[in-house]
């Protein structure tokens, strides 16, 4: 089995380390091509603007100068021989839950292997509080990444859909088990911009990061992950809104 692995934390990430480690449980044959910087929040961006650069880290393991979906792209179209069987995407330091996942350039590397036909799974890892920096406990996914690898990497998935995965910020002894759940939704209010100033006088903002709340769903990711468990959400790419169709044909069929 030919793996490919991305992420959106880059390449020299620790997260990626232990989706490597989870991947060689399943195959040797390991590709990764990240992105050679950090490209949080880049979601399914791609970069026309200016060149994007190849870079060796060693055999079989590339960084790109720009997204997760360049990363991807580079990866089938250039560096690989061949197609993978699966593209894995993580392990994400943070969550991708609700509608956070259009932010994600985790979930959005994952969204491009499905475009391209490929099997598709992305991972995530969600920590208790803000400033950990490179101090988040990836126990969780490194303990049970295989085991939930090993019920998807030969699930029936339709085409043009991925699998979103979720693992709680509990000590891996701790997570309860494992909840296919669909995708919640957050409050849209509440975002915090957190501004200051800097040397020259100048302000600046920081997009803030608040804590995943409750919601009154059940069966959702968001609830899985408040609950202890691991969250496995299918995920598809046609978001026509089909019962709206015929509504707005009525309003134009004159």
């Amino acid at each position: 089995m030919r793996i490919l692995l991305t992420n959106d934390d880059g390449i020299h990430a620790p997260g990626l380390k232990v989706l490597e480690e989870i991947a060689r449980q399943f195959s040797d044959d390991i590709w990764i091509c990240a992105p050679s910087e950090e490209q949080s929040g880049a979601g399914h961006s791609l970069t026309l603007t200016r060149p994007v650069r190849l870079q060796t880290h060693g055999e079989r393991r590339f960084a790109v100068t720009g997204t997760p979906t360049d990363s991807v792209m580079m990866a089938l179209r250039t560096v690989m021989p061949a197609p993978p069987d699966i593209i894995l995407s993580g392990v994400n330091r943070g969550a991708n839950l609700a509608d956070d996942i259009t932010y994600s350039g985790t979930v959005s590397a994952a969204i491009e292997g499905a475009l391209a036909g490929v099997r598709a799974i992305a991972f995530s890892q969600v920590y208790a509080r803000e400033g950990m920096g490179d101090d988040v406990p990836f126990g969780a996914a490194r303990e049970w990444g295989a085991k939930v690898l090993a019920k998807l990497i030969d699930a029936p998935m339709a085409e043009r859909t991925l699998i979103n995965v979720n693992f709680p910020a509990l000590p891996p002894e701790e997570v309860k088990g494992i909840r296919v759940v669909r995708q919640g939704f957050h409050d849209y209010s509440r975002g915090t911009i957190v501004e200051g100033r800097d040397p020259r006088g100048y302000r600046y903002f920081w997009f803030g990061l608040d804590p995943i709340e409750h919601t009154l769903d059940h069966g959702t990711d968001l609830e899985a992950i408040e609950d202890g468990y691991i969250a496995v959400t299918p995920l598809q790419l046609d978001l026509t809104h089909y019962s709206t169709i015929g509504i707005l044909a009525e309003r134009f069929a004159d």
